[in-house]
């Protein structure tokens, strides 16, 4: 069992950039798959980054490739998701999810414990 919560959202201008974390608590961090998804309102939550558990591969989204990081401390157990170059459609609900499974298969029903999430609004 894994407690995960996201701090980091906001505001901010298009053009901008906001750094989300997720802390997690309980055992076993180092062995999880991490990621990163958003949910428009009225619409399914959407895969956005991931991360091994030994930060070895990374995954992304198409709409954020080359604008957002994800990275992780397992030190802090804390995963890491920079945002650059916000755009408007950018603004969503921002979850960290934590998955049991080792192969990155990056949809929702694969992660096992999820955040509350937080909100990032990008105006224009």
């Amino acid at each position: 069992q894994v407690e995960l919560v996201e701090t980091g959202g906001g505001l901010v201008q298009a053009g901008g950039s906001l750094r989300l974390s997720c802390a997690a608590s309980g055992r076993g961090f180092t062995s999880y798959l991490m990621g990163w998804f958003r949910q428009f309102p009225g619409k399914e939550r959407v895969f956005v980054a991931g991360v091994q558990s030994l930060g070895g591969g990374r995954y992304y989204g198409d709409s954020v490739k080359g604008r957002f990081t994800i990275s992780r401390d397992n030190t802090k157990n804390t995963v890491y998701l920079q945002m650059n170059s916000l755009k408007p459609e950018d603004t969503a609900v921002y979850y960290c999810a934590a998955s049991r499974g080792s192969t990155p298969v990056m949809i929702v029903e694969r992660f096992d414990f999820w955040g509350q999430g937080t909100q990032v609004t990008v105006s224009s």
